[in-house]
């Protein structure tokens, strides 16, 4: 690691235990070595154990909160929200314990959007993980939601965990695969 990665907590924070998945809160002044910045999270070691912070509280670590990549004025909102940008938003999120985004690795298994009576659009994300056990999966369909739920024309996201078909390796798209160092 290097110097760059280790940060004191400039105030207290509440982070998710990897790989059980429980929120905690860890307090200012803990020192944490920054192992990983995927999709605008940040995966940090404490002598406690993993975490994983999530990008709206990078200044904790002294981080830049991340700006969406996207127009975010009203205008943008009215109408269906853009499929390319969805995608966008759901290719930010990680599992924190691997380097490829969910959708690389093949866990999204579809994406589509309704509009509601009330108005606005419900964009509905069917996802999997690597394994059922996976006790971050909870975190990383909620921080798909939260992604999703930022794109213009979105006013709800429901992001449901599902098993069938089994995640299996095949599904990793080849730029993922890459990454693992597969090919």
């Amino acid at each position: 690691m290097t110097e760059d990665s280790e940060r004191i907590l400039s105030r207290d924070v509440k982070a998710t235990l990897i790989p059980h998945g429980e929120l905690m809160e860890l307090p200012e002044g803990t020192r944490v070595t920054i192992t990983h910045r995927l999709g605008g999270n940040y995966t940090v070691m404490t002598e406690n154990g993993m975490f994983r912070i999530g990008g709206e509280d990078a200044d904790c670590i002294g981080e830049d909160v991340e700006k969406p990549d996207f127009d975010t004025s009203a205008e943008a909102a009215d109408g269906p929200p853009d499929t390319d940008a969805v995608w966008s938003q759901l290719k930010k999120v990680f599992d924190p314990e691997i380097p490829v985004n969910i959708v690389d690795l093949g866990l999204v298994y579809s994406m589509e959007s309704v509009e509601k009576d009330e108005g606005g659009y419900k964009v509905l994300v069917a996802m999997t993980l690597t394994a059922p056990g996976c006790g971050m999966g909870p975190s990383i369909a909620e921080d798909a939601r939260s992604k999703v739920v930022q794109v213009p024309g979105v006013s709800e996201a429901q992001v449901d965990i599902v098993w069938d078909p089994p995640w299996n390796q095949d599904m990793i798209s080849e730029e993922g695969k890459m990454e693992l160092g597969l090919i």
